[in-house]
């Protein structure tokens, strides 16, 4: 039972990250571009959820969809304002911008929201607690492997089964000549980060059901864990990005189950895991190797 419990734990830690992982991997597919202020677009789909609970008599179920959906929104016009008008610029000045869109939104974070910690309003279903046997969880942690497996099977139909998806796919193996069989280049990134950032938007909202205190700083670690979690699994690669994200939770989750005296530890673990992947393995379990262009 001690195993089970912890295997609970880290299933739905696992797969929040994995579904944080899979906005940066998508990104960085098609643009080769990490995202960092993907991190906080999470915090803000956090901080949407919690006023939307507050301020509407809404069910918690819809207002996660549309504060993920606003979430999306902020994506499509950080990428307009931060990315856009650098897409044919040097790689370094698109990396550069992305860091300062994450301090500025950090920042503008701590000047609407204040830096004060905020308790999020966990919806009463999703806070009722089961108990079998030895077994204790609370519904929200069988929740979140629920909605990341409903929003995979979401994404996966429509980058498989769509045009939008195939423009995905085209701009994904080779940019150049996508963009000159005629698909509409911004279409398709301002749709990419829409979508990635979405599910930021999922993320941020079950995240703080599950850890309910919010902070304008609390996309960082979050945000550096799953793009952690998309190099385990060979950044890029939609299916990599998910088993590492599960990956990386069942091991801080297990490590610190089997060894409680590591838990003020449990953050360096991904370091440690980030840096063994990248001597041993640099491409991911599921990367390859991709000649950069010059």
């Amino acid at each position: 039972m001690f195993f089970v419990q912890h295997l609970i734990n880290g299933l739905s830690l696992g797969s929040l990250y994995a579904l944080i992982a899979i906005g940066y991997t998508m990104v960085y597919g098609i643009l080769r571009l990490i995202n960092f202020a993907h991190g906080d677009l999470f915090m803000l789909g956090a901080y949407l959820g919690l006023y939307l609970l507050t301020w509407t008599g809404m069910p918690w179920w819809l207002v996660f969809i549309i504060a993920a959906l606003m979430t999306g929104v902020f994506g499509i016009l950080l990428e307009k304002a931060a990315y856009a008008p650098l897409r044919h610029e040097p790689r370094i000045m698109v990396l550069i911008s992305a860091i300062g869109a994450s301090f500025f939104l950090e920042n503008l974070a701590i000047l609407i929201f204040g830096g004060k910690p905020q308790a999020f309003t966990v919806p009463a279903f999703l806070d009722k607690n089961i108990k079998l046997d030895s077994l204790n969880f609370n519904v929200v942690q069988i929740v979140i492997p629920v909605v990341t497996i409903v929003l995979l099977i979401i994404l996966a139909f429509l980058i498989n089964k769509t045009k939008m998806g195939m423009a995905m796919r085209a701009l994904a193996t080779d940019y150049d000549a996508a963009s000159l069989m005629g698909i509409d280049v911004n279409k398709v990134i301002s749709f990419t980060f829409f979508i990635g950032t979405v599910l930021a938007g999922f993320g941020g909202v079950l995240y703080a059901s599950r850890y309910p205190q919010l902070m304008p700083l609390m996309g960082m670690m979050p945000g550096n864990k799953c793009f952690i979690a998309a190099v385990i699994g060979g950044i890029g690669n939609l299916t990599g990005a998910v088993i590492g994200g599960l990956i990386l939770g069942m091991s801080e989750i297990l490590i610190v189950g089997l060894f409680p005296t590591l838990n003020d530890y449990r953050d360096g673990f991904a370091f440690i895991l980030l840096i063994l992947i990248l001597t041993f393995k640099p491409t991911g379990i599921f990367g390859s190797t991709v000649k950069e262009k010059v």
